[in-house]
């Protein structure tokens, strides 16, 4: 057995056994040199008491012969003292006090004898002796009969037992370090073949499996272990289509960045309504850049709680209607449908400028991946307590088993933008952690080949 690391369950089990087996020994010591002495005790002063109901029921000649029985059938001594004084019967056993060198014992007799009472019962210590015992005094017919049992000294049996429960905790002590060898072998084996596998997990490899075994609490670690590898291997799946999304959606702006830069050096400056046309698309794409590194950096400060909620009163309708004029190009270049339905007022408390954000990254969203009909649905439902914002476009849908993972930052659905807007692909991400900060209730319900929409919840 290992143990040399104290923190290990090897030590800590074959600890525990240890303790818990010296407590109960020392519990049944403690228990049987007290507990046993005052139960010995009890007993007997029951049994003398019984002893003197008998006596009080036998006659003259029975208890003359049924006297001596009953002391050597019960261990005690008797006599029977005539109401003149005389000794009419003596069983002096070894040991008894009823003679006639102890004083303290003829004192307590003449003592009973001269209160006239019925029966008495003396709890004393045999001064002799150096010892407990009980005296009785039963009245009868012609005189008292006396009873005198030692309450014996267990001293001798306590000496026995310590004995044995030394010879026991030896014993016990022995067979907790067989237990816990036994138990920490069955614990930490699979423990430690999970630690193994789990290392391999840190170090990549997501395939890893981690067997069941027949404890509870580890069959859940292997399971959680289990669903943590297939999540990691998929997050690191969307990581990569990520990087190569960012990658593309920078290199592009900067290829073309950097050919019509070229371009307006070596061709265009001759012509300046050509010039004004390449710089024009340079500025484009240099927005396109800004919009990326801009996403890229809202979502970091989210993420590192950098980013505090500024709350103020606004209206909603209006401020959809800004991020509406926005699209306007794309009614008259691209054909698109903005089906627009607002109240006419929607006051509502929260950050302004992140709601902007959240409603453009969803409108976005939604032109990215709505049908071929090209239709986006904008809409602001009111109810009692609150308002609810629809965003609803006419794609393809998303698959029930990937909505758990579309406000990943490391996911996008398609590996390439279906329409040719500005994008970061990490736009539901921001959405996602806006309006977790605003404690907002949101959500996607989407339909296949019928679209998806995308709603948040917001108190009035």
């Amino acid at each position: 057995m290992k143990l040399k690391n104290s923190n290990s369950i090897n030590f800590k089990t074959l600890l525990y056994l240890i303790v818990f087996s010296i407590t109960i020994l020392l519990f049944l010591m403690l228990s049987q040199s007290i507990l046993l002495k005052f139960s010995y005790e009890r007993y007997q002063e029951k049994k003398i008491k019984n002893i003197a109901n008998d006596i009080r029921n036998y006659s003259e000649s029975q208890l003359l012969t049924k006297l001596e029985t009953i002391a050597y059938d019960n261990s005690v001594c008797a006599e029977y003292v005539s109401s003149d004084n005389t000794v009419s019967y003596n069983t002096l056993m070894v040991g008894c006090g009823l003679n006639k060198n102890n004083t303290q014992i003829i004192n307590l007799m003449t003592e009973i004898m001269s209160e006239n009472r019925n029966t008495k019962h003396i709890k004393l210590i045999n001064k002799l002796s150096d010892t407990k015992a009980i005296l009785s005094g039963i009245k009868v017919s012609k005189g008292y009969v006396f009873l005198y049992s030692p309450l014996e000294d267990i001293d001798g049996a306590n000496i026995v037992l310590r004995n044995q429960l030394v010879f026991l905790t030896v014993l016990v002590i022995f067979l907790a370090c067989l237990i816990s060898l036994f138990l920490s072998n069955k614990i930490t084996n699979p423990i430690v073949k999970i630690t193994e596998k789990a290392k391999k997990l840190g170090e990549g490899n997501y395939d890893i499996k981690f067997d069941r075994s027949e404890i509870l609490e580890i069959d859940e670690l292997a399971d959680t272990l289990n669903h943590l590898g297939e999540d990691l291997s998929k997050i690191d799946e969307l990581r990569r289509d990520l990087m190569a999304n960012v990658s593309h959606d920078l290199k592009t702006p900067l290829t073309m960045i950097r050919a019509y830069a070229e371009m307006v050096r070596d061709i265009s400056y001759k012509d300046k309504e050509k010039m004004d046309k390449d710089l024009n698309v340079i500025i484009e794409e240099t927005e396109r850049l800004n919009i990326l590194v801009n996403d890229i950096l809202d979502l970091s400060k989210m993420q590192a709680d950098a980013d505090t909620l500024k709350i103020e009163e606004f209206d909603l309708t209006q401020v959809i209607n800004e991020v509406m004029m926005r699209y306007e190009i794309l009614k008259t270049t691209e054909d698109y449908k903005f089906i627009v339905d607002l109240p006419d007022t929607a006051i509502i408390k929260a950050d302004k400028q992140k709601i902007m954000q959240v409603i453009y990254n969803l409108i976005n969203n939604a032109i990215n991946y709505t049908g071929d009909d090209k239709q986006v649905f904008v809409t602001v439902k009111s109810t009692k307590k609150e308002y609810i914002v629809e965003i609803k476009d006419t794609g393809k849908g998303i698959k029930k088993d990937e909505i758990p993972y579309i406000w990943d930052k490391y996911y996008k659905k398609d590996k390439k933008h279906q329409r040719n807007v500005v994008s970061t692909g990490i736009g539901l991400s921001i959405v996602k952690e806006i309006l977790t900060k605003h404690k907002f209730d949101y959500g996607v319900k989407s339909v296949l080949k019928k679209g998806s929409t995308f709603y948040f919840k917001i108190k009035k």
